[in-house]
């Protein structure tokens, strides 16, 4: 069994091959050829929480388990298994494979949603996964320029600098939250935060945005009345939504959810009907995203001779 470290894992797999192996993913899940199991969380009393999600695709299964405490950190693994014989193949540190996945899926979703000539970008966040969020959107769309909000100004404005550094185009930090998101084509939103980070009526008619910062049932990036204005809704999973997406449990009540405009992604293509429409990507992340990445990752490392045998 191979060990893969984080900066590893992070050489092995390109952004522009996982948006592609989220296609793949996707289109299978569609098709009832791939399972996903829905996170499971276990609360410790003394604070840490346990995250569990699974899946299987392909020629593997494998579950990823990652554990975070608030004032102390978190350690995210990933667990590879052969689907024909059960065979343990890999064990990854995941930290890099949940940011780069997560990515990925908003750029399948942007490349199914957005409009073809979207080009200027709005980021509501700085962190770990804002990054990832705008190079996936890089290898879809032809992005003309960014512009980013956070709350902390130094940051914001170092992540504008190394992100343009980094994909060769435009990026600047925002003096405000509506500065970053009026005029925009794609919003992104990619925060902790507890209560909705924009207005909806900050957003232009045809916009479409990735909502990716929660997957918790009591916190929401998203106003309800925004989610009221999109045309379609996306989620990658309406079964997990159920349990996490509080950006809709927040907003919606179970007449929304038979609603025609939900669907899952593996659904989606075709679902902007008009130039104007706007449509809302919700991710929350799934067990069979990590599954697909990490296969690629293992096979990858094998042809390579990368990891070390455990």
């Amino acid at each position: 069994m191979l060990y893969l470290s984080e900066e590893e894992v992070r050489r092995l797999l390109p952004m522009r091959e996982a948006v592609a192996l989220m296609r793949t993913t996707f289109d299978e899940l569609g098709r009832g050829t791939a399972v996903n199991q829905p996170r499971r969380r276990l609360y410790v009393p003394s604070g840490p929480v346990l995250h569990q999600m699974a899946g299987a695709i392909g020629k593997y299964f494998g579950t990823k388990i990652y554990a975070v405490h608030l004032k102390h950190g978190f350690h995210f693994f990933f667990h590879l298994f052969d689907a024909a014989t059960a065979q343990p193949l890999a064990l990854m540190e995941a930290n890099f494979l949940g940011q780069i996945r997560t990515g990925a899926a908003s750029g399948y979703a942007t490349d199914l949603l957005a409009r073809r000539d979207a080009g200027a970008i709005g980021v509501i966040g700085s962190g770990f996964q804002a990054r990832s969020q705008l190079e996936a959107i890089s290898t879809v769309r032809k992005i003309r320029e960014v512009r980013v909000w956070s709350r902390s100004e130094e940051k914001r404005n170092a992540f504008a600098a190394d992100c343009a550094l980094a994909f060769g185009i435009p990026v600047v930090g925002t003096r405000t939250a509506e500065d970053a998101v009026r005029g925009c084509d794609i919003l992104v939103t990619a925060t902790f935060a507890k209560d909705p980070v924009v207005e909806a009526g900050w957003v232009s008619p045809g916009t479409h945005i990735n909502a990716m910062g929660s997957n918790n049932a009591q916190r929401r990036e998203i106003p309800a009345d925004l989610v009221a204005r999109a045309s379609v809704v996306v989620v990658d999973s309406i079964e997990q939504a159920k349990m996490e997406a509080g950006d809709l449990l927040l907003a919606w009540d179970e007449q929304d959810w038979q609603s025609p405009r939900l669907m899952e992604l593996a659904h989606a293509a075709g679902a902007r009907k008009s130039s104007e429409d706007i449509t809302l990507f919700k991710s929350l992340g799934l067990g069979v995203e990590d599954v697909a990445a990490g296969g690629y990752v293992y096979e990858n490392a094998r042809a390579l001779s990368v990891g070390r045998a455990i």
